[in-house]
């Protein structure tokens, strides 16, 4: 049974978000805030008082335009503190998701809030909640991607390779693909650790995806399930070593 806060400086917004989660038969309390300082106020409190205090709080459903400090502003306050409680954020404007991913947020639900997407983002944090030893959303384990206004996070785990769209990426998994607003070499940086490889200047690939390595008159393909992929003459020899590494293991 999750203890929530609700923070919005939109009295209608507030009271609407609070009527939804208190019918929410996983939330055992929903209180709210009409600001950021209100609401580290009693997050600082909640915190000092410990996990079994009354005032204790699991989530905070958190508004990002807000006068004065922002959603953002706060995630990033709370993560400054020992344990502090789990962050969805819920907001008008997609384009903050790359920045709520990068601030360990469960959940990123867009206004105006359906029922449906809050009882999803509500099961996600009851299941983390639920199992204090697993990790709290660790930004390295998913990425954000749209889907028809609504936010949801892929782990990168399940991503084959990526694909160069101008400043965008496009990400290819065994279900589909999705379009996020990041380049590819900020992708190549952030995924190195992970296993993954630029082969062109088109493409970054993870290594355990590859299927073939192919070689037809000088020039290297790699096969990723149905796609076949060029590999660029610069890049040629290094992939070639490191899969012969991998493969030596």
């Amino acid at each position: 049974m999750l203890r929530v806060l609700a923070v919005d400086d939109e009295p209608p917004a507030l009271e609407e978000l609070l009527y939804l989660l208190r019918a929410d038969p996983r939330v055992r309390s929903a209180e709210g805030a009409t600001g950021a300082t209100e609401a580290l106020r009693r997050i600082g409190g909640a915190v000092d008082a410990g996990p079994d205090d009354p005032s204790a709080i699991d989530v905070v459903f958190l508004d990002i335009h807000m006068a004065g400090l922002t959603g953002l502003d706060v995630a990033q306050l709370l993560a400054g503190f020992a344990a502090p409680p789990l962050i969805v954020f819920v907001t008008a404007h997609e384009g903050f998701a790359l920045q709520a991913f990068d601030l360990k947020a469960v959940d990123y639900v867009l206004k105006p809030v359906r029922r449906e997407r809050l009882a999803e983002a509500v099961r996600r944090v009851a299941e983390q909640v639920g199992d204090r030893s697993a990790p709290v959303h660790d930004a390295g384990d998913q990425i954000p991607v749209e889907l028809g206004g609504v936010i949801r996070f892929v782990p990168i785990d399940e991503i084959a390779y990526a694909e160069a769209q101008g400043d965008y990426a496009r990400l290819h998994t065994a279900t589909g693909s999705h379009l996020v607003r990041i380049p590819l070499t900020t992708l190549e940086e952030r995924w190195r650790s992970r296993g993954f490889v630029r082969i062109h200047r088109r493409h970054l690939v993870a290594l355990g995806r590859i299927d073939e390595l192919r070689l037809d008159a000088g020039s290297m393909s790699v096969r990723i399930g149905q796609a076949e992929l060029a590999v660029s003459r610069r890049h040629t020899r290094a992939l070639r070593d490191l899969l012969m590494r991998q493969g030596g293991r």
